[in-house]
């Protein structure tokens, strides 16, 4: 009994710690409390009167909390690339959506491991990126800059871009700096070995062969350009990894 009475006593202590006695500050009483459990946050708002303390609890949204703790933060995005559509805060980190326009681009395919690589000067469509530091990219295609979030967006015409706009970084390293990436992804040694389908309405079975029949010419056919979604759809979409 003795010993579990000094247990109380020591995890007691643990919640009172104060000043020197010898310093003349008042004291710093307790106003609430949040007990965060696996399902709900319990809040205990402690209230003196007469002479003793009062509590009374109810349970609140994390969001909640999260808000009124993050009202005392200020931050700012700092320099935005120039491309810049927009940027957001995500649970997995700052993304950035940078626009490239349509250009003429040289691209390299990596068909074998012992040879060189394949060159393409090929037209393409402007491009939309979401870009994370340090983290893979993903890339769609768009008619023109958008000005809307209606806009339709289309699968980008490369190899080595899954389904959903993610990009298979395989052995490329993308660069921190958001700002970067786009003409690093457009730099890189594409290879033929991963899904090439659906990005193209003209070569549905294999976007190489519209790389093929893309070489020397100057305008890229916009017609061709298969529907992934809407811009909102990017704006609104899970961060996390594949």
């Amino acid at each position: 009994m003795v010993q579990q009475t000094e247990q109380k006593t020591r995890r007691a202590r643990a919640y009172n710690w104060g000043l020197s006695k010898n310093l003349d500050v008042p004291s710093d009483p307790l106003q609430i409390r949040l007990d965060f459990h696996n399902e709900v946050v319990v809040m205990t708002t402690f209230e003196k009167k007469t002479g003793s303390t009062t509590g009374s609890t109810k349970v609140v949204s994390a969001m909640d909390v999260a808000h009124a703790l993050a009202r005392e933060l200020s931050y700012g995005t700092g320099l935005l690339p120039a491309n810049t559509l927009w940027w957001s805060n995500t649970k997995e980190g700052p993304v950035f959506a940078l626009w490239e326009g349509p250009r003429v681009r040289k691209l390299a395919l990596q068909e074998h491991a012992n040879q060189p690589p394949k060159r393409f000067t090929i037209p393409l469509p402007g491009l939309v990126f979401l870009c994370m530091p340090g983290k893979v990219p993903w890339v769609y295609a768009m008619k023109k800059r958008p000005t809307k979030l209606t806009d339709i967006v289309y699968r980008a015409p490369f190899c080595n871009v899954f389904e959903n706009g993610r990009i298979c970084q395989g052995s490329h390293k993308f660069p921190k700096a958001p700002a970067e990436v786009p003409e690093s992804f457009l730099r890189s040694f594409f290879s033929p070995t991963a899904d090439l389908r659906n990005r193209s309405a003209q070569f549905e079975q294999n976007i190489v062969h519209l790389w093929e029949f893309l070489e020397g010419k100057k305008t890229y056919p916009l017609d061709d350009l298969v529907k992934h979604g809407r811009l909102k759809d990017l704006e609104q979409m899970d961060m996390k990894g594949i």
